[in-house]
């Protein structure tokens, strides 16, 4: 099965939809997109796709959008960001695409490819 935390809205997130669909459609495999903003993901969630891509907690984080200033999120530790965006789901860059245990954050959306090995 292939996971994608996905925003419509954007372009990026619908590439890597693209990309995601023409995979798992070659494969027959199961392909689940969530709208992250429609059904924001819990703390639990958010500490298991944490693990699952490795890095920096910061890097889930959009630093550009509003909330993550008025919240003055750049300094502070991951507990506090990784609560920040359960809190505020437009914070979570995107997308997020999971397959396999394994998860990127496909910007540029190519960067799915080497997830699904192609």
């Amino acid at each position: 099965m292939i996971t994608i935390y996905h925003n419509q809205r954007c372009s990026k997130s619908r590439e890597a939809l693209a990309i995601a669909e023409q995979f798992s459609n070659t494969r027959k495999l199961k392909l689940e997109v969530i709208d992250y903003q429609k059904t924001p993901l819990t703390l639990a969630q958010l500490q298991a796709l944490h693990r699952t891509l490795g890095g920096p907690v910061s890097a889930m984080l959009r630093d550009n959008e509003p909330e993550y200033a008025a919240l003055d999120l750049a300094q502070a530790d991951d507990a506090a960001l990784l609560e920040a965006l359960a809190a505020h789901p437009k914070l979570l860059q995107r997308p997020i695409v999971v397959y396999q245990k394994h998860a990127v954050i496909a910007r540029p959306p190519e960067l799915v490819n080497p997830l699904f090995g192609i």
